[in-house]
């Protein structure tokens, strides 16, 4: 299954589904990440974690675990 962390810089994905279990599934829903939500990567920091998405409008910084929750496609 392709997740957020495997979308190149630009591209964009519709998320399917997210992972985890408990608060930490929450804190990622209650930043706007549900399922049929449209995501786009902006950029990545130098080393690659973490990411920036673009998600409902607003810029969103997400550590690479966390975005390896999020099922995409």
């Amino acid at each position: 299954m392709k997740t957020l962390k495997d979308i190149p810089v630009g591209g964009s994905a519709r998320v399917l589904r997210v992972r985890g279990e408990g608060a930490l599934q929450r804190r990622i829903m209650d930043m706007g990440i549900t399922k049929g939500c449209l995501l786009q990567v902006r950029k990545t920091a130098p080393l690659g974690d973490p990411i920036v998405i673009l998600v409902r409008g607003y810029q969103l910084s997400l550590r690479k675990a966390d975005a390896a929750l999020i099922e995409v496609q």
